[in-house]
């Protein structure tokens, strides 16, 4: 997620719905370690410091108007059940940082004065942040690498213990912005320009064998996918795709697995029963031993009824 290509693609999908308004040369990396003293009327705090995975500054020009962001990603393989709370401390940090660098710069222009200077209110300067002071907008994504539903809460009040209107109306609610394969329809993804695209289609059918088959056979991006995106694949779903490269040096996807090519062997096109009962009775036990699929899953690429297959697996003793 730090090439500027995957990281541009990624907001352009969450802010601009896949249009290309943010583009890699604007992005500049920021250093991923929050470090903020929260400020108080008698000027102690305790510093906090928080690592972010990915942060970047968005600096561009749009319609003779100027867009600046924070933009931050944190990459989950596993559901966090805090993490409406974990990013808004990562944000909070980042406001609070904003806040700390602008009243430095204040106190370091404080001695050049300049005729015309507005008079600042004891307020302004005991904060240091003044009425006229900005800051720069931040935005979390949430990109979770695995292919369950995301059954975490997404906003702050999913996690309170009480759900009474009546009192949740004075309780700042925070909503995370997530992507999740589980969530995404195909179409969906076709919104996403680069390998992320790949990447996440295949986690989102990772389990679904049949479907994970089409993908592979009729999705021709496969082909010339990126070595990192395959090794992403690999790592995040346990799966053996082998990569090599073409003439013009472009990384081509060779093989899912030893159960594609059985998938191929046995023929199985659109439900037709096709093969031998005794080569389709062979797959299926080959199935069972490899404790990977449900026997529903089983019985549609067989075409085995899922009551021979039980038999099967107890005349086995798998």
């Amino acid at each position: 997620m730090a090439d500027n290509h995957i990281f541009a693609d990624a907001f352009n999908y969450l802010i601009y719905n896949g249009e290309q308004v943010i583009h890699p040369e604007n992005l500049h990396t920021l250093d991923t370690t929050a470090i903020a003293v929260p400020y108080g009327a008698d000027g102690v705090g305790v510093p906090v410091q928080k690592y972010r995975d990915e942060l970047k500054y968005l600096s561009a020009k749009t319609d003779e108007s100027s867009v600046y962001l924070i933009l931050g990603i944190e990459n989950q393989s596993d559901i966090h059940y805090a993490m409406p709370v974990r990013n808004m401390v990562y944000d909070a940090l980042q406001y609070a940082e904003q806040v700390n660098r602008i009243a430095a710069k204040h106190r370091r222009d404080k001695h050049q004065k300049s005729a015309g200077r507005k008079h600042r209110t004891s307020g302004e300067y005991l904060t240091g942040f003044y009425k006229d002071d900005r800051l720069v907008p931040v935005i979390t994504l949430v990109i979770y690498f695995g292919p369950d539903q995301w059954d975490g809460p997404t906003t702050l009040h999913e996690m309170l213990a009480i759900d009474n209107p009546e009192i949740l109306a004075f309780v700042p609610d925070y909503k995370i912005n997530l992507i999740a394969p589980a969530l995404i329809t195909k179409d969906e993804m076709m919104k996403l320009t680069t390998s992320l695209r790949e990447v996440l289609l295949f986690i989102k059918y990772s389990k679904d064998k049949n479907q994970l088959q089409d993908l592979l056979t009729n999705n021709k991006r496969f082909q010339n996918i990126d070595r990192k995106a395959v090794q992403v694949i690999n790592t995040v779903t346990h799966s053996n795709l082998k990569t090599r490269e073409n003439e013009d040096g472009e990384t081509m996807c060779i093989a899912l697995d030893q159960i594609q090519a059985e998938f191929k062997e046995e023929g199985r096109m659109e439900g037709k029963r096709e093969g031998r009962a005794e080569e389709r009775i062979a797959l299926a036990i080959r199935m069972l031993k490899t404790g990977e699929y449900s026997l529903s899953q089983i019985a549609g690429i067989t075409l085995l009824s899922e009551e021979e297959i039980q038999a099967l697996s107890q005349k086995n003793n798998i």
